[in-house]
């Protein structure tokens, strides 16, 4: 797996494919293995790199559902997971998350492991819809949360982030506030909220 977790890392690198990056990997990995999740749902695929790692760090039963806008990446992703020892425990999803949560995914549930990583913008809703989805011990890690900074800093955002740093405060705050979970902020790589369902 390590040789392809290289490959995966150059193809990243060459094709400007955002993957968890080194500082926030070793985070990523560290909440995956205290867990040891059974029933996995990812949100934003990219080329596999991610749901791979999960997989690689998972229970030794784990089944993942995962799901990627980007018909290339999926393509992508399919042909790295078919090379991989998991590809028969993931299931791949094409489509908007926004849609998918509510249909297919919903048909794996419930996950007592989610990891969100996509349309940064689309984070409270994707929370909202995978809420009924949840097992009771559930964990929700969210990437990119701190979004270069902006999302805790005093400072304005440039005008182009500005929507996306107001969602992204919007989901901490409610991650935060919402009865029956605790989040914890972890500042590796670009923010790492884990949250963690108490019932």
């Amino acid at each position: 797996m390590e040789l392809l977790f290289q490959e995966m890392e150059q193809y990243a690198a060459e094709n400007h494919v955002p993957i968890i990056n080194e500082r926030g990997r070793k985070a990523f990995l560290q909440v995956v293995q205290e867990k040891k999740p059974h029933r996995v749902l990812e949100i934003g695929m990219a080329i596999g790199y991610s749901t791979l790692q999960i997989a690689a760090n998972s229970a030794d039963d784990v089944k993942i559902t995962t799901m990627e806008l980007s018909e290339e990446r999926v393509k992508t992703a399919r042909s790295y997971i078919a090379r991989s020892n998991y590809a028969d425990r993931i299931r791949i999803l094409s489509g908007d998350a926004g849609e998918l949560l509510t249909s297919e995914a919903a048909k794996d549930a419930p996950f007592d492991f989610v990891f969100i990583d996509a349309a940064k913008g689309q984070y409270v809703d994707y929370f909202r819809k995978v809420e009924p989805l949840l097992s009771d011990s559930a964990v929700i890690l969210a990437d990119n949360v701190l979004f270069r900074g902006y999302v805790l800093s005093e400072e304005k955002p440039p005008r182009r982030f500005k929507t996306i740093v107001k969602r992204l405060r919007e989901y901490l705050e409610l991650v935060t506030k919402t009865p029956g979970y605790s989040t914890e902020i972890l500042e590796n790589g670009d923010g790492l909220a884990v949250t963690r369902r108490e019932k």
